[in-house]
């Protein structure tokens, strides 16, 4: 039997937030010298464990501040877990932070080369591509604009158009499909399931219980950090509905 693709084992993420405010890094460092700086602990994720199988797709679910985009962060090695650990048996494409990678004062053109570049394509590669990134985002109108004039909807394009160029072995993707219109996200939705038809594994963050329930077979349920459910996505989602419509009781 095939080794899980991702397996999170016990997997805990601590931020330690300053209790009180500072406004430049100057009166940090002397408040950290003096020993004057004071944190609370938050615990963004709490002992959470769970594996995915190569072509499995996997909805991270839950309300805002449950854990969901610390985790997806986790797994992409964005950042690491306080106390865990976490395998990752392929390589990723994460659509995880909206405009996450891009340079906000280069170009539409310029910033979709220098993400193939951090991705690892020559430009022989991105040339060839090119025009199917552009195609697909349908900016063709705007490739000479700097990105920091686009709206929310136009980074998901762009940002979504160059992760998915190639069938990545793991394609995550954090509320990207809540932004934009209704068109793209068909079109966004039909790209991840020719990818899964593919073999590509899913990880997938949304508020949308169709989306939820439409492109993945297996969801987590996530409350304070901590695992409440997992499971076949419908029944997971069904039961974090009736605890919303319960008043999260």
């Amino acid at each position: 039997m095939a080794n899980p693709i991702i397996e999170v084992n016990n997997v805990s993420r601590r931020f330690n937030l300053a209790t009180e405010r500072t406004d430049t890094i100057k009166e940090y460092i002397l408040k950290m010298a003096r020993g004057q700086l004071f944190f609370n602990e938050f615990w963004a994720l709490r002992d959470v464990s769970f594996s995915v199988e190569p072509g499995d797709s996997l909805a991270l679910i839950g309300r805002n501040g449950c854990g969901k985009s610390t985790m997806l962060k986790v797994i992409a090695g964005v950042m690491s877990p306080t106390t865990g650990s976490v395998k990752v048996r392929g390589n990723i494409a994460p659509l995880i932070e909206l405009g996450a990678g891009f340079d906000m004062d280069l170009t539409a053109r310029e910033n979709i080369y220098m993400n193939g570049a951090i991705m690892g394509f020559d430009r022989k590669f991105m040339n060839a591509h090119f025009d199917e990134i552009v195609d697909f985002s349908e900016l063709n109108d705007f490739l000479d604009v700097p990105v920091k004039n686009f709206s929310s909807g136009m980074l998901a394009r762009l940002g979504f158009s160059v992760a998915t160029i190639v069938e990545a072995e793991i394609l995550i993707v954090d509320e990207i499909l809540a932004v934009g219109d209704a068109a793209f996200q068909r079109k966004c939705e039909q790209k991840m399931d020719n990818l899964l038809s593919g073999g590509t594994t899913l990880i997938f963050v949304s508020h949308s219980g169709e989306q939820v329930k439409r492109l993945c077979r297996r969801a987590v349920w996530l409350d304070h950090g901590q695992i409440q459910m997992i499971g076949d996505s419908t029944e997971v989602y069904d039961a974090y509905q009736r605890f919303l419509d319960n008043g999260c009781q």
